[in-house]
């Protein structure tokens, strides 16, 4: 009896301990959830019920430097797809009304199947007027299929300066994994210019409107009554340095020819205009952009997507000539009064030739002249090393840092270069060519017009730069970006020689005197560089007034010829459009479309 009892007592204990032991699990766990996990779960079951709709913010517009809207948002539709409410047996017929390939809503969903089943995937943008009818027609029988206003660029000052502002594309799936804090699957993000660069100004930031959803996800009311959404915020807005009416110059100055324009403003940097040609139409990547425009744009053999302004290579020519006078003055080889004989052509193991005979010359006029000889003399007094030094201390054999991204650094030939090149006997007759700006040495326009600012504003100026600030949404002030100064160290004394030199360029007697003008002096130097492969490129460069320098600015035209032929009569509409534009003939002047002022007022206001 006492065995049997005994063997009673301990299994009544073991039971009681077990339960007791599950019951503790059990309300140990309940606590946990309920008290110390209470939010997570709070937030799970939220997500079960509430349905987030993004808000996607405007995005910031672009203005000039006198407030004129250059790119700004227009409204476009956009169709969406909510996978979790969708019937993929409808891809064929929404195929047809986007007049899309079979197959084309399946892959977009496949390359978004990641993603959570109950976020909206964009499906395409740009969608019509008729297509949008259509969708509010049978919209009982498209469970899943819905359409939102969204913003894409539009261009009301009548400017392209695609390689400038660049555009928005739909983010790709790499960019999504580096990007996946803000960004989702049919964002829209910065592709080149300054859309690319300035992204994170110009986004703004997402908006969220919560709704109540009931198991089958249909929307029953707002959550709280709206007082957790939280509104989207507008991009900022960016002031650019360009001024409109000198832009639209340049392009139609260049319209029909390959090359570039680049104005500065020589005492801060910014620059007025930037224009590569042939260029492409913005229009067509403000949405989807078809398949032919596409084909059609990357085969061109003109290459108008390239970007030759900030990446094309071309030897400077006689423009370089300056470059190698302020050398030989700052470094003492010469003076002012320094005279060189030209006889037409210059002997070292072979004759150099001059375009002309100017017998003794000193280098004012022998910039006035472009007298090859008095150059060729110059390149061996100054030394190979020490020419390659003057030209790093212009920007030149480096990128500028200009804020579009792209951009080549040049070259320019060293000692060591030659050596690895010829040994160590190399040609010393290669000289001759460097020092006017042919050979192996190679420059972008921006480059040139960068060097150009600093000869006008003694040897100071900041990093070229488009991007002046940003505009507060709120108390609409310029808030500026701040970018680094430029100071060559070289002696004013240097440049008032060389810019009396191109001074007489085109008011004197000089090569470039088809562009005087009678109420502003202009100072220049053309340069024709030599092309291998066809007709020479043409070269200007130029700043205004002659007297206190408020643009200078570089205009390389290509396979055409003649720098004063071609290149100079660019560079005086473009200065004429900037400093004279309230006194030219409106028949002659590039003159811009014309600004609604409503539009302007919303566009500001943004």
């Amino acid at each position: 009896m006492r065995a049997e009892h005994f063997a009673s007592s301990t299994r009544r204990s073991i039971i009681y301990i077990l339960i007791s032991a599950v019951f503790g699990i059990f309300g140990f766990r309940l606590f946990q959830m309920q008290v110390v996990q209470k939010q997570a779960y709070d937030d799970k079951s939220a997500g079960n019920s509430i349905k987030a709709i993004e808000q996607t913010p405007l995005r910031g517009v672009f203005l000039d430097r006198n407030s004129k809207v250059l790119a700004d948002n227009i409204p476009a539709y956009t169709l969406r797809i909510t996978p979790a409410d969708y019937d993929t047996s409808l891809n064929r017929i929404i195929e047809s009304v986007l007049d899309s390939e079979p197959g084309y809503i399946s892959k977009i969903l496949f390359n978004n199947r990641i993603y959570s089943k109950y976020v909206p995937i964009r499906i395409k943008r740009g969608i019509g007027f008729e297509t949008v009818s259509w969708l509010e027609e049978n919209e009982e029988h498209l469970n899943g299929v819905d359409y939102i206003v969204e913003m894409q660029r539009g261009y009301p000052a009548g400017v392209m300066a695609s390689h400038m502002f660049g555009y928005t594309k739909e983010i790709s799936p790499k960019q999504l994994a580096k990007e996946n804090e803000y960004y989702r699957p049919g964002d829209y993000v910065g592709n080149n210019g300054i859309e690319k660069e300035y992204e994170k100004n110009l986004r703004g930031e997402k908006g969220f409107n919560y709704i109540l959803v009931d198991s089958k996800r249909k929307e029953i009311g707002r959550y709280k009554d709206g007082t957790e959404d939280k509104s989207s915020v507008k991009g900022e807005d960016l002031m650019l340095s360009i001024d409109a009416d000198a832009q639209f110059a340049a392009e139609q100055g260049l319209k029909g020819m390959r090359g570039a324009v680049v104005a500065i403003e020589p005492s801060t940097g910014e620059v007025l205009a930037l224009v590569s040609s042939p260029d492409y139409d913005l229009n067509e990547f403000s949405y989807v952009t078809s398949r032919e425009y596409l084909s059609k744009l990357y085969s061109d053999p003109a290459k108008p997507s390239f970007n030759r302004a900030t990446m094309s290579l071309k030897p400077p020519g006689s423009t370089y000539k300056i470059l190698a006078a302020i050398a030989a003055l700052d470094m003492g080889v010469i003076t002012p009064q320094t005279t060189f004989f030209c006889g037409g052509s210059f002997m070292f193991g072979r004759p150099f030739k001059c375009h002309g005979a100017h017998g003794s010359i000193n280098v004012i006029h022998a910039i006035e002249k472009s007298c090859n000889v008095f150059f060729y003399n110059l390149i061996y007094k100054i030394g190979l090393d020490n020419f390659a030094e003057y030209s790093r201390r212009f920007g030149f054999s480096e990128d500028t840092g200009i804020d579009i991204g792209e951009e080549s650094a040049g070259f320019i030939p060293t000692t060591d270069f030659y050596v690895k090149r010829y040994g160590a006997n190399w040609p010393r007759s290669i000289l001759a060519s460097l020092g006017i700006g042919q050979g192996e040495v190679s420059v972008t326009p921006m480059q040139l017009a960068k060097y150009t600012a600093l000869i006008a504003n003694n040897g100071k100026s900041f990093t070229p730069h488009i991007v002046k600030g940003y505009v507060d949404n709120n108390t609409k002030k310029l808030h500026p970006f701040s970018f680094k100064q430029i100071d060559v160290k070289i002696k004013k004394e240097v440049f008032d020689v060389v810019k009396e030199g191109m001074f007489l360029v085109v008011n004197g007697a000089g090569t470039g005197g088809s562009i005087r003008l009678n109420d502003l002096h202009i100072s220049g130097k053309t340069g024709t560089a030599q092309n291998p492969h066809g007709k020479d490129h043409a070269l200007f460069i130029a700043f205004a007034p002659s007297e206190n320098p408020k643009i200078a600015l570089a205009v390389v035209v290509e396979n055409v010829g003649f720098g004063a032929t071609y290149a100079a009569p660019i560079a005086k509409k473009v200065i004429e459009s900037y400093l004279l534009k309230d006194k030219l003939n409106k028949k002659d002047a590039p003159q811009l479309p014309k600004i609604n002022d409503n539009l302007l007022g919303a566009a500001v206001a943004h």
